[in-house]
């Protein structure tokens, strides 16, 4: 049997041993790292609320009025005022009749899909769909089959061979975090109707972003009512934490009866919803418009420049824009030449993605100046050809 450390050794020798690196003060378009300001380039605060002042003046509030902690889960002493609100405000911004929040984006997906699936059910799952996705489908113990990605002839190639009389479960990313591409709703929607089957979204990195009011990947797709499970998270574009189920009072009420990670969690401290209350407010505001508009202006410029210079992007529609590399040791020396020019983005490799298949996941901000993406574009252009990825 090998030792942690003799494993730890082939970690190293195959360049998939990962670190953490300290970054000083707030999240920010640039930050200090191990005492060095840098341009951030692989941050999921595509916003840039994690800084803003009325979320910290919100939290601040609700600290002086109800601490720090909650003291228990839920459904034992830990339901306050704060999680109330921002369940029926998640509601109404995303037009269902009830929503639930959990812990985090993981605690959601291995909660929700556990309660919802179980032993005689079929998941029908996208591929590329994020682990939680995958290690929630595993838990339930349904039957899962994995369609390739985005194949939309190949999911109803498989739902029409795939007999059961129980639950059929469709579940997608609305935008996929290592790729940055879209899941193509509208087809999965008219796939669901077909086979009386859910569908369940993971907006996680749609919701704040995608479409006129951020409701996500639905409001984009124009297929928001058709989507029986709206789930997101705060910490991404909303800047705050934990996540949230939006769905029929009737799926609501079942998933605080059967989602054991709902059930069995201490619930979220108090500052936090109301962080995210405020966030929801100004996403919903006339500055989240403006902030969305700058945004999408800055990803077009950065990907428009990548492009131009070579780069294989994935395809992407999004905020996501991966600079595929192919093998660990050249990602994660691209990632080091980039830190060392000032520039703080990080190489992605298995397990996240398939070997063969790492990447850089660059992620462009609203708060990000265009002066710094063109700058960034340029230098990732120089290192690029250094290294003989373009």
């Amino acid at each position: 049997m090998k030792t942690f450390r003799e494993e730890l050794d082939e970690l190293h020798e195959s360049g998939l041993f990962r670190s953490m690196r300290l970054i000083h003060g707030a999240q920010s378009g640039r930050v200090v790292l191990d005492g060095r300001e840098v341009l951030l380039l692989c941050s999921n605060d595509y916003m840039g609320l994690a800084d803003h002042p009325a979320l910290k003046e919100a939290a601040i509030r609700a600290v002086e009025r109800y601490g720090t902690g909650s003291g228990a889960s839920r459904l034992v002493s830990g339901n306050m005022e704060p999680h109330l609100e921002l369940e029926a405000r998640i509601a109404s911004f995303k037009g269902t009749e009830a929503a639930l929040l959990f812990n985090s984006g993981y605690a959601a997906n291995t909660g929700i899909i556990p309660a919802i699936a179980g032993r005689g059910d079929v998941i029908f799952s996208d591929r590329l769909n994020h682990a939680s996705i995958v290690d929630g489908a595993l838990l339930s113990r349904a039957r899962l089959v994995r369609y390739p990605h985005n194949d939309i002839a190949a999911l109803r190639r498989v739902m029409a061979e795939t007999e059961t009389t129980g639950r059929r479960l469709i579940v997608s990313d609305g935008v996929f975090s290592m790729d940055g591409d879209l899941a193509r709703l509208s087809e999965l929607v008219a796939l669901k109707r077909e086979f009386d089957a859910l569908l369940m979204v993971d907006d996680a990195h749609g919701t704040g972003v995608l479409g006129d009011r951020g409701q996500g990947s639905g409001e984009l797709s124009q297929v928001m009512e058709e989507i029986d499970i709206h789930m997101g998270t705060f910490g991404k574009a909303l800047g705050s934490f934990g996540a949230y189920a939006a769905a029929s009072r009737e799926i609501v009420d079942y998933l605080v009866n059967r989602a054991r990670s709902f059930i069995f969690s201490t619930a979220l401290p108090p500052a936090v919803p109301a962080a995210s209350i405020a966030a929801l407010d100004l996403v919903d505001s006339k500055e989240g418009g403006v902030l969305r508009k700058r945004l999408a202006e800055n990803v077009a410029l950065f990907r428009s420049a990548l492009r131009s210079s070579g780069f294989n992007t994935m395809g992407s529609e999004s905020q996501i824009i991966p600079l595929f590399v192919g093998e660990a040791g050249p990602t994660m020396e691209f990632s080091r030449l980039l830190l060392a020019e000032g520039i703080f983005v990080q190489g992605i490799r298995p397990p996240t993605v398939p070997a063969g298949s790492c990447r850089l996941r660059c992620t462009v901000m609203a708060t990000h100046t265009k002066e710094d993406l063109l700058w960034a574009a340029e230098v990732m252009t120089k290192v690029g050809k250094r290294l003989g990825i373009i």
